[in-house]
């Protein structure tokens, strides 16, 4: 698709005070490929009129119901073919499904519904309406973290033994979903975020960046996911043991009280021969460390790296992309396999987000009571 002729896209939620919807928009039209041109911003008619005018959108395609605008955009010759769902979890269903029954393609933040019921739910919907499905596990995104899958794939490792995944954030350690923390207080609420808090919330990108990376899903685990914080209902940490096919050994980590900690993400995996580092705080580097050999640092945009890697880079070595980059390349890989039939298997789609779901439900169901299987599709 050219530049002359971008997916035109529509969003629901994202108005003022959204985090995650600004960086939606922003990925989604970094490389041209697709334009923004409606949406459902906000309940609040203000606020969704104030998105609007701040992102060109004609005031006429600034919706006050998301029904309203599929049906509009459904309707019109040049409506939008794309959208994307970035309200809270207890929303991604209903939405995902309206869009898709009505002929449009979906990106959906994470994780795809508020449930593992929804989730199967919606995988049936999504094969039934032949339209694509596209979930933003970002992580999966950035160049290096796909150059690390490409490691692993080629069997540099040798047979994978070891893998460390860890997603540490401190901004739960008090409990500001009491203090009208926007941001903070849908996470806390089971009845718009699901059964897990904090393992629902960054969990299940450290899960979906371990299978991922190592290739092979989890078939076991022994969950120790709690609520540190007094008071709060949903999980605010999660120590996780896992077991992949293939008989690797893992540990998951993921925090909402470690205080002190920003937003580390980091993930070790580590075969026969040697192992790799990956974290985001250094995301344009992956350190290799081999049993009988020197370390190696390996940079992104480099000609060395796979192609797979050097397609996921915008600029040359040395000139640092991010997250919003790595968010545009889901989008970019996403519309290329809309309009141009592309490949887009990098891209996370349903049976992810049935996996994250069932990764979710088992662990929180199963915290303390030892070794679980962790099914396909959790049944």
């Amino acid at each position: 698709m050219s530049a002359a002729s971008p997916l035109r896209l529509a969003l629901v939620g994202g108005g003022p005070g959204s985090f995650i919807g600004p960086v939606h928009r922003m990925a989604a039209e970094l490389d041209g490929a697709i334009r923004l041109t409606a949406g459902a911003f906000s309940r609040d008619p203000a606020k969704n009129a104030e998105a609007a005018a701040a992102w060109g959108v004609a005031p006429g395609r600034a919706y006050g119901d998301y029904r309203a605008m599929i049906a509009a955009e459904a309707a019109r010759e040049d409506g939008a073919r794309l959208v994307a769902v970035v309200t809270p979890n207890h929303l991604h269903f209903e939405v995902s499904k309206a869009a898709l029954e009505a002929g449009l393609h979906v990106m959906s933040d994470k994780p795809a519904p508020l449930n593992l019921a929804e989730a199967l739910a919606l995988e049936g919907v999504v094969a039934a309406s032949g339209r694509h499905y596209g979930l933003t596990y970002v992580y999966t995104g950035y160049p290096m973290v796909r150059e690390a899958r490409e490691i692993v794939a080629r069997g540099d490792l040798g047979a994978v033994r070891k893998v460390i995944v860890e997603y540490s954030q401190g901004w739960l350690s008090r409990p500001i979903e009491r203090e009208d923390n926007k941001q903070a207080g849908w996470r806390a609420d089971p009845a718009q975020s699901g059964v897990g808090g904090c393992i629902g919330d960054i969990g299940v990108h450290a899960f979906n960046l371990a299978e991922f990376v190592v290739g092979a899903p989890v078939e076991r685990l022994c969950a120790d996911v709690a609520a540190v914080v007094p008071g709060r209902t949903l999980d605010d940490d999660c120590n996780i043991l896992l077991r992949f096919a293939g008989g690797a050994r893992g540990v998951l980590i993921a925090s909402q009280i470690s205080a002190g900690a920003r937003n580390g993400l980091t993930i070790k995996v580590y075969g026969e021969k040697g192992g790799l580092i990956w974290s985001h705080e250094r995301h344009t580097e992956l350190t290799l460390d081999w049993l009988d050999g020197p370390s190696q640092v390996l940079h992104a945009g480099s000609p060395y790296l796979s192609a797979t890697a050097q397609a996921a880079s915008r600029i040359p070595t040395g000139h640092p992309e991010g997250f919003i980059e790595a968010f545009a390349n889901i989008y970019r890989d996403f519309a290329a396999a809309i309009t141009g039939g592309a490949d887009g298997g990098l891209v996370p789609g349903i049976a992810q987000g049935v996996r994250g779901m069932a990764f979710v439900e088992t662990a929180v169901a199963a915290s303390g009571a030892g070794w679980v299987t962790l099914q396909g599709d959790g049944r």
